[in-house]
């Protein structure tokens, strides 16, 4: 198989997923209407779509410094090793693989320069870019490549860093400007796992502290709870880029915070604003909603009681209002949601949000309680991380609607390292809202749900449902994936193995004083186009 045909079909399963209305991130990080829309004061449908930049206008000029506003720390600066989306958005611009995402949502040459696919699918073979530079001044090379992806896939010590990549056998050099990757099954999807980034050889433990890679931007400090500081790198393969020279991602865990410093131009750029935020700043900033890649749910822990019985997991998902929580909390701009698949991936995507209704079905949800014998409710702590205020103002809503059917919901506010640790690895909560993101293949938010997965933190368990995901992996035709992957959302569905609730809107905050800002389906920072306006 050619490369040039896969990469068709994932342009096109890509493209699909940024061609939705407004979608928005969280942590972890759509509607119908194809373009990113402007919620200033004109409220313009932007002509560019998705991927529009700033709406401040000026010629680009090399120089000057932003300041990127973000909502947790920093998990790890290994790139193998790194489990948060917010911490992912932010080595986008330090690390590369040997392909990336642009802001379509398609997947480019990075690292490589071209790559083809043998027909049976168990045979990757990259072509190295000519000139690519780390940013200690080394020129990437095939070892680099073979080291990397060895390390990630779990070849170099028996421990997979990147689970999708364990299915690599073997790395060989053809010679020094092509790589060659053996895996044990065909997939379809596999090849996104490729943006995985390339690293020096032998820097693995290294690359925690003192991280290098090839992006536009190089380390240079990071302090806990704070920020992280990136230098521009002069001798970035893709020409031109980037125009800033200093780039500094900013701690900033309250909602009240935040807002200050964007009113005071302490920080430039600051995304997943609520709808009471982007109304308080449309006057004084470029504020656009964009489509993007994250699905919000209330996770239920299915091991715990009561939430291990199916009658109480169903009477939580109809005692919700997703249409009240969208408008409260995102002004009516997201996508309504009953699984966990992005509605804008219209060949695998099922509308199931008639199973339990958009807005609350308090009588049945009672009847279904009684019949669990929870007829006077129970108790039910909501943890949730105090740093995303979308999150925190979704707790408020959930919780006085599941009051109304019986069930003492409190809102427990934890910091993100302890979400992280507790919650999220550890899976000591009973109920949390949250955001986990999706790659925009359609396989990837599915895969978190097999009963094994290290990323199942609901603790679902289906023997149907691990059948049938493993019979959509052995379809190499990824139109034939559409009937498997529709079974896997009903059965999530009719468990209500968990109570999803919308992909609501990224609506990002930007200071007049920049432009070249991109859009992406996935969730990144990518601050190689941005520019100070003259």
């Amino acid at each position: 198989m050619k490369k040039r045909l896969l990469s068709c079909l994932l342009m096109a399963l890509l493209t699909m997923a940024a061609l939705g209305g407004c979608a928005g991130g969280t942590e972890e990080s759509s509607g119908d209407n194809p373009s990113a829309e402007s919620v200033t004061d004109s409220k313009e449908t932007q002509a560019d779509g998705p991927t529009q930049e700033g709406t401040a206008s000026g010629e680009p000029v090399y120089g000057g410094s932003a300041v990127v506003g973000i909502q947790q720390d920093i998990d790890s600066l290994d790139p193998h090793k790194a489990t948060a989306a917010g911490t992912k958005e932010v080595l986008f611009n330090i690390f590369e693989g040997l392909v990336k995402p642009d802001e379509n949502g398609n997947l480019i040459s990075a690292v490589a320069s071209d790559y083809t696919i043998s027909e049976d699918g168990l045979v990757y073979t990259f072509t190295l870019r000519d000139n690519v530079k780390f940013h200690n001044g080394d020129t990437v090379s095939a070892e680099d490549v073979k080291y990397s992806l060895e390390r990630a896939s779990g070849l170099l010590d028996g421990t997979p860093l990147i689970s999708t990549l364990s299915t690599i056998q073997a790395v060989d050099i053809l010679d020094e400007k092509t790589v060659q990757v053996t895996v044990g099954s065909a997939n379809a999807e596999l090849i996104y796992s490729f943006t995985a980034a390339i690293i020096p050889v032998g820097s693995g433990e290294e690359e925690a502290a003192d991280p290098i890679g090839t992006g536009p931007f190089s380390f240079v400090s990071y302090t806990p709870q704070e920020g992280i500081v990136l230098a521009k790198n002069p001798e970035y393969w893709q020409e031109g880029l980037p125009y800033l020279d200093e780039v500094t991602f900013k701690i900033v865990t309250s909602a009240d915070t935040a807002l200050l410093e964007l009113q005071s131009g302490s920080i430039d750029i600051y995304p997943y604003l609520t709808d009471s935020q982007s109304q308080a700043l449309q006057d004084t900033h470029q504020v656009i909603a964009s489509p993007s890649n994250v699905v919000q749910a209330l996770f239920l822990n299915n091991a715990v009681e009561p939430l291990d019985d199916v009658r109480v997991r169903q009477a939580i998902c109809y005692a919700i209002d997703k249409d009240a929580v969208n408008d409260f909390v995102g002004g009516g701009s997201g996508t309504v949601i009953s699984s966990a698949m992005l509605p804008t991936l219209k060949d695998f995507y099922v509308d199931l949000n008639d199973v339990y209704g958009n807005t609350a079905n308090v009588e049945k949800a009672k009847e279904l309680l009684a019949d669990a014998g929870y007829a006077d409710g129970f108790d039910l702590e909501i943890a949730i991380p105090s740093n995303y205020e979308f999150h925190m103002q979704t707790g408020e809503v959930i919780a006085e609607q599941l009051q109304a059917v019986g069930i003492n919901a409190t809102i427990n506010a934890v910091e993100w390292s302890t979400w992280l640790d507790e919650i999220y690895n550890g899976r000591q909560y009973a109920a949390t809202i949250s955001g986990i993101t999706c790659d925009q293949t359609p396989g990837y938010l599915l895969n978190r749900f097999q009963t094994e997965s290290s990323k199942n933190f609901i603790n679902f368990q289906n023997e149907e449902y691990d059948k049938v995901y493993l019979e959509a992996q052995s379809v190499q035709d990824m139109a034939g994936r559409a009937e498997p992957y529709g079974k896997l959302q009903r059965i999530l569905v009719d468990e209500a193995s968990t109570a999803f609730l919308q992909v609501p809107a990224n609506i990002t905050a930007i200071s007049r004083r920049l432009a070249g800002y991109k859009f992406y389906p996935v969730y990144v920072q990518d601050m190689s186009t941005v520019y100070v306006v003259e």
